[in-house]
């Protein structure tokens, strides 16, 4: 194996392990549940640290991939690990809501957002055009499989030290595994990167992507079609993972296995991120869209019928796994629409589709739950959203694909 591409692995590795400490999000719940008991918080107080966190990632993220560009993935992952272990161990030394809002919706949030937006761009760069895919798929796995050992480590931690303190040794163990895995994040040397080599290859034989700044990005159809396909795929994924308990009792009448659900999520998840970008390098990123939203607009209409457990399971880890698709194949088809040298902050820009979702999404579903008496309404909208997207999947093509097209239509004229 070549020296740059043994590189190359090693900042995959890292970033998959990055990746895995942002799972610190998922432990939200447990604090959520423990400090409402021991503090005497409202629901709606509970929720204010997470609902921030959710807030503060998906807007810095687009500062997180502006400053990846222009410094590279090093500093501003090492930043990273320093936010999110510093906003652990405030949360631990200033116990009152504010603290805590402080500690980890704004510091924690900003850090796993300059995080984020930095290992996989920088982990693209290394590899041919042709393996985007897989590549963001090995990176993200880390985020789709961290719940599987962040919240028991966090529930043992608790019922042995306590919440505060299990607070600050979080914060120690995840800042110090970020700050050290982000000394092995690096570009490739700008002399000739792997994706270079493949486009000067290829230059004379296909039409091979350009790179685009945000502002020329901005400027095309596709960046719109593309972010509208974005929000009705994460509005689903996370309406569902939002209520999943609300969704079993309200359609079961129990929410006692809401534990296996949770685990289920992880797995179909983290499953969904490598074998889509597998699938969509061959394929195509909107092909392989195209298919998941109508596999996922047909289980949010079998979803709406079902009243057994089986049921329910089987439509949820169906919707979760495309949901763990998406995250993968959307950056991968920024930079195939508009190269990798500006792809932090291009795809900061598409992301915060992602941010509105997390915000309408389960809040729409809260309302109609609480008009209707059951979830059968957004189901049906998350159904015909899924099915527009994959139609909008099967049509958008690069804008360097369209504008070889003119020219053809041109030259035969």
């Amino acid at each position: 194996m070549p020296n740059w591409l043994r590189k190359g692995w090693i900042v995959v590795f890292a970033g998959f392990c990055i990746n895995l400490t942002f799972g610190c999000l998922y432990t939200w719940s447990i604090f959520s549940a423990n400090l409402s008991n021991a503090q005497g918080w409202t629901a709606s107080q509970a929720s204010m640290p997470y609902t921030t966190a959710i807030g503060v990632f998906a807007l810095v993220i687009l500062l997180g991939g502006n400053l990846q560009d222009r410094f590279g993935p090093k500093i501003v992952t090492t930043f990273s690990g320093i936010f999110i272990g510093l906003g652990l161990i405030i949360c631990g030394f200033f116990p009152t809501l504010h603290g805590i809002v402080l500690g980890f919706g704004v510091l924690t949030g900003s850090g796993i957002g300059l995080g984020y937006a930095s290992v996989a761009p920088a982990a693209l760069k290394w590899f041919e055009p042709n393996k985007k895919g897989m590549i963001v798929g090995i990176v993200l796995t880390g985020f789709g499989l961290a719940p599987l050992y962040v919240a028991p480590l966090t529930r043992h931690l608790i019922s042995v030290y306590g919440i505060f303190t299990t607070f600050k040794l979080l914060g120690i163990l995840f800042g110090v595994t970020v700050v050290l895995m982000a000394q092995c994040m690096n570009n490739p040397p700008e002399i000739e990167s792997a994706a270079e080599k493949y486009r000067k290859m290829l230059a004379r034989h296909v039409d091979t992507p350009g790179e685009y700044t945000w502002k020329a990005m901005v400027r095309t159809n596709e960046f719109y079609l593309l972010w509208v396909m974005y929000l009705f795929g994460a509005m689903t994924g996370l309406m569902l993972m939002g209520h999943m308990a609300k969704i079993l009792q309200v359609q079961t009448g129990s929410s006692e296995n809401v534990v296996l659900m949770v685990a289920a999520f992880s797995i179909s998840n983290a499953l969904g991120r490598p074998t889509a970008g597998f699938i969509s390098d061959k394929l195509g990123r909107g092909r392989t869209m195209a298919v998941m939203y109508v596999v996922q607009g047909l289980t949010l209409l079998m979803l709406s019928k079902a009243n057994t457990f089986g049921g329910v399971f089987l439509a949820s880890i169906i919707i979760t796994y495309s949901y763990g698709a998406m995250l993968t194949v959307f950056p991968s088809a920024i930079g195939d629409f508009y190269g990798t040298k500006n792809l932090g902050f291009n795809y900061a820009l598409l992301f915060t589709a992602w941010g509105v979702a997390g915000i309408f999404g389960p809040q729409l579903a809260g309302y109609l739950l609480d008009v209707t008496g059951g979830y059968t309404t957004i189901f049906y909208i998350c159904a015909a959203a899924n099915i527009g997207a994959a139609f909008i999947g099967v049509i958008v093509k690069s804008p360097n694909q369209r504008k070889m097209r003119v020219i053809q239509r041109m030259a035969s004229a």
